[in-house]
């Protein structure tokens, strides 16, 4: 039997223990979480700060026979005796394992501003970074600047706006996610963040922190309660770097996501492989199911992830897939959509008929589909602009039904038809619909459509009753 222990409790680390699991491992299996609870969607954060979500709706499902030992610190790995050392309640535990996964994710940049850190680097009082369900906790008071322009500062920025907070989001760039999107694209972003009521400052940075005060490089000087940092990270790698495995801007790893011990393997934030490091909640979950497919005996082996940022918020919808670089390679012809008056922007690479780099802004359906015929290497439907204005396209002879029946969760794939005839087999709730095809389980980001589907659906059986046979309803 092969015994494995995850160090680790996210997403990566729940992903990879569910598919153990899917995939008939039965030996043991423990995951040793350093957070006092359940794993959970970490990149619903930003709607558990702005008390949209409560926090039960956060937590992931448990894994069938799974050891989750929470509060859990480890502190050292002893490779040559297979063990693993740490701490619980203050009392030392150790963990024998056969093979070791570790998926030690990333730590939240603190920028060196006076008043920002304390002298142990971590974030002054009224300073919060965006990683745990604790940091979300300790934001307080009524104005709060958000610093950073990428993928977590817009969805935070927006969730707080959306709570009532007055929001002024300080991008270093002058518009957010400038290394990602044209000024066209960052100007309708910036357009629809203000009038969800973000004031945003661009070509900014912090200089210092007072308390209730924040000043910048122009000379401004913002009122700030709470100061919310989500201005990168970096991987995790403390652990193995005493373990005296080989680390470079990650753990490194190799096409079977083995470290340089072939009894340890890496996965999510904290891994490097082929010289990259990951982006986004997707790329963890592909490594995740490609290692639970070789931990298994399957054949199996990791490719470069699609590089693939998904911005998810009430404000905006956004997909930046590929690199900008992408855009002009050799043989590639690009098809640009830019709508102003709706706020819609979409500029697509392709090349044989397959997309190679997109950028989608407001066009929903298009993101989901587009997102999912590049993921499978699936050529475009024939009718492109169709596709990107919303419209039922007519599919290409290889992708046929790619829109008719629309990806309501990207992650695992699931479609609205898939999830009807779950819900028409009895699964008539969001956790129902979950355990049963997964939708919900990868970014959460789908949990509110799943959600509207289970009500829209309810309330059609209902008049469906009423309507033929009135006693029953009565």
């Amino acid at each position: 039997m092969n015994d494995v222990v995850i160090i680790g409790n996210g997403p990566a680390a729940h992903r990879l223990a569910e598919r153990l699991r899917h995939h008939g491992h039965e030996a043991g299996l423990t995951l040793l979480g350093e957070e006092p609870e359940p794993a959970y969607h970490r990149t619903l954060l930003p709607h558990y700060a702005a008390g949209s979500l409560a926090r039960p709706s956060l937590h992931l499902p448990p894994v069938p026979g799974a050891r989750v030992h929470l509060g859990t610190v480890v502190t050292a790995i002893d490779r040559e005796r297979q063990r693993v050392y740490a701490y619980r309640h203050g009392i030392e535990t150790v963990h024998r394992y056969d093979t070791l996964v570790l998926a030690t994710g990333a730590r939240p940049d603190v920028p060196d501003v006076p008043g920002l850190r304390e002298p142990g680097g971590g974030p002054a009082p009224g300073v919060t970074t965006l990683r745990t369900t604790a940091d979300c906790d300790r934001m307080n008071g009524g104005s709060v600047v958000v610093l950073g322009g990428e993928p977590l500062g817009v969805e935070a920025a927006s969730a707080l706006a959306a709570r009532g907070n007055g929001v002024t989001l300080v991008c270093p760039g002058a518009h957010p996610l400038h290394d990602r999107v044209d000024d066209v694209c960052g100007g309708m972003l910036t357009a629809r963040l203000e009038a969800a009521g973000v004031t945003v400052l661009g070509a900014a940075t912090a200089v210092r922190r007072t308390p209730g005060h924040l000043e910048l490089s122009d000379g401004t000087t913002l009122s700030a309660d709470t100061v919310v940092l989500c201005a990168g990270v970096t991987p995790d790698t403390r652990l193995a770097r005493a373990a005296g495995l080989d680390v470079g801007a990650g753990i490194v790893v190799d096409d079977r996501l083995r470290t340089s011990d072939p009894s340890i393997h890496a996965l999510g934030d904290c891994a490097q492989f082929d010289g990259q490091t990951l982006i986004g909640i997707s790329g963890a979950h592909e490594q995740a199911d490609t290692l639970a497919r070789i931990l298994t005996g399957r054949p199996a082996v990791h490719r470069r992830v699609p590089r693939i940022l998904r911005v998810r918020s009430r404000a905006a919808d956004l997909s930046c897939i590929g690199s900008p670089a992408d855009f002009d390679r050799p043989g590639t012809r690009q098809i640009t959509l830019t709508d102003r008056t709706r706020l819609r922007y979409a500029r697509v690479a392709v090349r044989d008929e397959h997309v190679t780099a997109a950028v989608l802004f407001g066009v929903p359906q298009a993101i989901a589909t587009i997102g999912m015929l590049h993921r499978s290497d699936r050529r475009l439907p024939g009718d492109l602009l169709g596709l990107l204005l919303d419209l039922p396209p007519r599919p290409a002879s290889d992708s046929a039904g790619a829109s008719a029946d629309p990806v309501v969760c990207l992650c695992n794939h699931v479609t609205r038809q898939r999830l009807h005839r779950a819900w028409q087999d009895g699964a008539r709730t969001v956790p129902a619909l979950a355990s049963g095809t997964r939708a919900t389980t990868g970014c959460g980001g789908c949990g509110q459509a799943v959600e509207e589907l289970c009500g829209q659906w309810a309330r059609g059986t209902r008049d469906l009753v009423e309507e033929t046979c009135p006693a029953l309803s009565s």
